[in-house]
């Protein structure tokens, strides 16, 4: 198999392939109208391009799309499988680190550690305002029970809380996590982490209409997409006092390929009003963002590509 690979990665993915037998090209810095696709088998990337229907259908010898990550987003999905194309991802790889991340978020917010630290840097000591909130004994709502959901919740087990989850699949639940439907989501939850995909149906879903549906006040957690959480209306309950705090680690005014933010005027008062507040935690799109993880997804992308050229072969 020849694979054009899109964008730098661990060495360890062309050192690895190219033991296997894979022929590997590197083009690192073409538009996606530059790259003459016709020839390869494969193609990997991250985030850098997007392959749209038109990249695809100059693909004409394209076997799989492997994305080194948890979404493909960026990938025309329903016209690469129309086209019999396989698409491929490592979502296992950063699971991990989006669990500790998001947990720890989640300690710095309840907790008033950033808050408390800029202030004694200022020369301000200030104890009885920076009392703290326990996570034991609270109810954790996952919306979205897949890799890092599963992850977050293993890794919650040691706070002695209780921890349901939500998914569009049923009988995902585990040891860790009650599966239930969304109204006892909305009933029962203190804080809810988000972990879906980035699709039509949750682009979005953190809306007014749905976080007024909660029978009190909670944190909010977001580690999967920025565009799942409309700003301005996290921004308006924030105020109102619907939602206690706010962890993102994504934004919806990221660009394409999460290396910035592009804040339209429009957006810009809401945007400044969770910058302003006390109550909520920035982090840059870097939750899945670890030296481990990196290796890890590299490791799992290329596991899984000499799987499917071994299961191909045998047909």
């Amino acid at each position: 198999m020849k694979i054009l690979i899109l964008d730098k990665n661990h060495p360890f993915i062309v050192y690895k392939l190219k033991k296997e037998g894979f022929i590997c090209d590197e083009n690192y810095n073409d538009s996606i109208d530059n790259i003459n696709i016709s020839a390869y088998d494969g193609v990997i990337l991250r985030s850098r391009l997007k392959i749209d229907k038109k990249f695809i259908e100059k693909a004409i010898n394209l076997k799989f799309i492997a994305r080194i990550g948890s979404g493909i987003e960026n990938i025309d999905k329903n016209y690469a499988i129309k086209k019999g194309i396989t698409l491929i991802s490592s979502p296992e790889g950063n699971k991990d680190a989006v669990a500790e991340h998001a947990i720890g978020m989640l300690l710095c917010m309840m907790n008033y550690i950033i808050h408390s630290h800029i202030q004694i840097t200022k020369g301000k000591w200030s104890r009885e305002a920076n009392r703290g909130t326990e996570i034991m004994g609270k109810t954790i709502g996952i919306i979205g029970y897949g890799n890092t959901g599963k992850a977050f919740a293993k890794k919650l087990s040691g706070f002695d809380a209780k921890i349901l989850c939500y998914d569009i699949l049923s009988e995902i639940g585990d040891i860790y996590a009650k599966q239930v439907n969304m109204n006892t989501i909305f009933q029962k939850s203190d804080i809810i982490s988000l972990h879906v995909p980035y699709t039509k149906k949750t682009e979005g879903i953190i809306n007014y209409n749905f976080i007024k549906k909660f029978s009190k006040p909670f944190y909010l957690i977001n580690t999967s997409r920025g565009k799942c959480v409309i700003t301005s209306h996290l921004a308006k309950a924030l105020k109102n006092g619907k939602i206690c705090g706010a962890c993102l680690d994504v934004l919806e005014y990221e660009n394409f390929s999460f290396d910035n933010i592009s804040i339209h005027r429009k957006f810009t008062k809401s945007f400044l009003d969770l910058i302003h507040s006390n109550k909520v935690i920035f982090t840059p799109h870097i939750a899945g963002w670890t030296k481990e993880s990196k290796s890890k997804m590299d490791k799992k992308i290329v596991e899984k590509i000499i799987f499917f050229e071994k299961k191909l072969n045998q047909i």
